[in-house]
């Protein structure tokens, strides 16, 4: 069987904030090669560089040294302006606590991301309906935000998520505000977003039993990134 391509290729990433007069480094030297179609689940304690790496990784945040190339793009290179229309077009965000616009319906929520792009109302009519069919939600497309469940929010969200068809999805912590089964529910949705669509996903979750729903699990400790995950998680 063929090797999937690359998608995602960081090398020798590094990361400080500055505390005072204090420089505290986040991320040592990262290497990380994702392939197209993965989904790949990082966890490492709270401080240990996790939701950085995402930022980093979804063109929201700025490196000081290395490289960051997705999907052909060297995206470290890129100037703000021209670093934000690269973020619209290619990535896709899933948060923890779903960041849905309570006076907007499920509909307008997940069309958001179109009214960035040249589509029609017709063509982004069309979009919407087929997100809101992959995360079985159709028929709830008018109901707001305090209409529906925690795990149904989820859903929307990752909805808008994928509306634009995005190179990658980026999800920090999407199941940390769900009961089990509702976070059960939007875990089988991204998996079948990776087997069905070919999507690819990089999600940060301190939940084993979330990470083992990935392909693979890399471990950030203190900034330095685990080749060899864990065998008892």
């Amino acid at each position: 069987m063929n090797k999937k391509p690359i998608i995602v290729e960081i090398r020798n990433l590094c990361k400080t904030y500055q505390r005072g007069s204090q420089l505290i480094p986040v991320l040592q030297d990262i290497d990380l090669d994702i392939d197209e179609g993965e989904f790949l689940a990082l966890m490492g304690p709270s401080g240990s560089g996790k939701t950085t790496l995402l930022n980093l990784v979804a063109g929201i945040d700025k490196a000081d040294y290395g490289s960051i190339r997705i999907g052909g793009v060297e995206i470290t290179a890129l100037a703000e302006t021209e670093l934000a229309a690269w973020r619209a077009n290619n990535v896709g965000f899933i948060f923890q606590f779903y960041n849905l616009i309570p006076v907007l319906t499920a509909f307008e929520n997940v069309e958001l991301p179109l009214l960035l792009t040249g589509l029609s109302k017709g063509e982004r009519r069309t979009h919407v309906e087929t997100a809101l069919r992959v995360v079985n939600l159709a028929d709830r497309m008018d109901h707001y935000p305090g209409e529906l469940s925690g795990g149904q929010q989820q859903r929307v969200a990752i909805a808008r998520a994928v509306v634009t068809d995005p190179t990658i999805l980026v999800a920090d912590e999407p199941t940390g505000d769900l009961d089990r089964d509702s976070a059960n529910d939007v875990l089988e949705l991204m998996e079948r977003l990776v087997h069905e669509l070919g999507k690819t996903i990089i999600m940060v979750t301190h939940d084993p039993r979330a990470a083992h729903k990935a392909h693979q699990i890399k471990h950030l400790d203190k900034g330095v990134l685990n080749a060899h995950p864990q065998a008892d998680f």
